[in-house]
C-alpha cells in the first residue's frame, strides 16, 4: 500500500554511540537506537545530561524548521498536551562533513492504542475518542490540520491513561494540499473527498484508526470504495454504539471537532435515545449490556476528567 505522496526519504542513519553535538548550542546527545523512520527524517532515541529524550533529523531544514513552528505553536496551549514538548533545535555536522537539520523533544514513553484496549478493556474506547477528538479541536484551532493521522502517530500515556500525539511531520496549515498521507487513512483514496486540510480530514482518519483496531489486516477498497468503507463499519461489532456518528464522519458531514463531540457525548450519556435509533428492534438483553457498557464508560470519563484536572 502507497504510503505518501513523497517519494524521496530523507532519513539519516546514525550508529547507537554516535554523539551527535550541535553545531551552534553545543549541546551533545548520544545516540542509543532509532525509534522512528518515515518520509521527513528519522527519531532516535537518545540521552541528555541523564534524561532520555527524542531527537528527530533531517535532510530536509525546511521540514525541521516547518516541524519545530507547529510545536512551538502548541506549546502556548495551556493545559493541553498537544504536542511533545521542545528541548532544542540545531544543525549537526556528521563525521563525513555533511551538515543535517534536528531538534530534540520530549520522549513520550506508553502503550500503543491497539495493546491499552486488548489489555484493559474496549470499555476505554469511548474515553479515548473524546480525548483525541478535544487534542484534534484544540489543534485546529490553532490553524492547523494534523495530515497524517493514523495509529502509529498515537500512543497511550499512563497515570492516568491519556492518549499523545507522537509524531507531527504530516501536520499542514488550514487550507493548503496535504502534504503527507497514509492510503487507508486518506479521504481522498476512498474517493469520499479531497486532500484540502481541513477538520473533517482529521475527523475522517480518526474513524479509520478506530476501524483499524477491529481490522489489523487492513483492507483494500475494491470498486466501490464508499459502500467497502461503510459495510465495514456496519460489520463491526465493537463500534456499534458510534456507527451513526462515525458515519457521518466519514461522509464528511461534521465541519468541525466540536460538532462530532457532541454527538458522542449524547452516545455516552444518553444511551436510551441513541440505542433506540441505531437498532430499533434490539433485544432486551441487548440494550441492558448496552446501558452497562455506557455506565461503566461513563464512569471512566468522569474519573479520567477528575484526574486531568488535578494533573493541570
Amino acid at each position: 500500500m502507497k504510503m505518501t505522496t513523497v517519494l524521496k526519504k530523507h532519513g539519516v542513519n546514525i550508529a547507537p554511540g554516535t554523539v551527535v553535538q550541535g553545531v551552534w548550542r553545543k549541546n551533545k546527545y548520544d545516540v542509543i537506537r532509532r525509534i522512528g523512520e518515515g518520509i521527513v527524517g528519522s527519531v532516535y532515541l537518545v540521552q541528555h545530561r541523564g534524561k532520555l529524550f527524542a531527537l528527530k533529523i533531517s535532510k530536509q531544514s525546511h521540514s525541521i524548521t516547518m516541524e519545530t513552528n507547529v510545536l512551538e505553536s502548541l506549546q502556548k496551549v495551556q493545559g493541553h498536551f498537544l504536542g511533545p514538548f521542545l528541548l532544542d533545535v540545531d544543525d549537526w555536522r556528521s563525521p563525513n562533513g555533511k551538515v543535517f537539520s534536528f531538534y530534540v523533544m520530549e520522549y513520550v514513553q506508553g502503550e500503543s492504542l491497539a495493546s491499552f484496549l486488548k489489555n484493559h478493556g474496549s470499555d476505554w474506547l469511548g474515553v479515548f475518542l473524546l480525548q483525541l477528538l478535544d487534542q484534534l479541536q484544540k489543534l485546529h484551532e490553532q490553524g492547523y490540520i494534523f495530515g497524517d493521522l493514523k495509529i502509529e502517530h498515537v500512543i497511550v500515556e499512563l497515570s492516568p491513561p491519556t492518549v499523545r500525539f507522537i509524531d507531527f511531520g504530516g501536520v499542514t496549515k488550514r487550507g493548503r494540499a496535504i502534504k503527507e498521507f497514509t492510503e487507508f487513512y486518506d479521504r481522498a483514496y476512498w474517493r469520499l473527498g479531497t486532500r484540502k486540510a481541513e477538520p473533517s480530514y482529521d475527523l475522517f482518519a480518526l474513524v479509520m484508526i478506530f476501524i483499524h483496531l477491529f481490522h489489523p489486516q487492513q483492507f483494500q477498497r475494491g470498486k466501490h470504495p464508499k459502500q467497502m468503507l461503510l459495510m465495514k463499519l456496519k460489520e463491526t461489532r465493537g463500534l456499534h454504539p458510534f456507527t451513526d456518528v462515525f458515519k457521518k464522519a466519514l461522509l464528511g458531514r461534521y465541519p468541525t471537532s466540536a460538532s462530532m463531540v457532541r454527538d458522542v457525548q449524547k452516545v455516552i450519556y444518553h444511551p436510551k435515545q441513541t440505542s433506540r435509533r441505531q437498532r430499533p428492534n434490539h433485544r432486551k438483553t441487548e440494550a441492558k449490556a448496552f446501558f452497562v457498557e455506557v455506565v461503566i464508560l461513563s464512569f471512566l470519563v468522569a474519573i479520567y476528567s477528575f484526574l486531568a484536572f488535578f494533573a493541570s
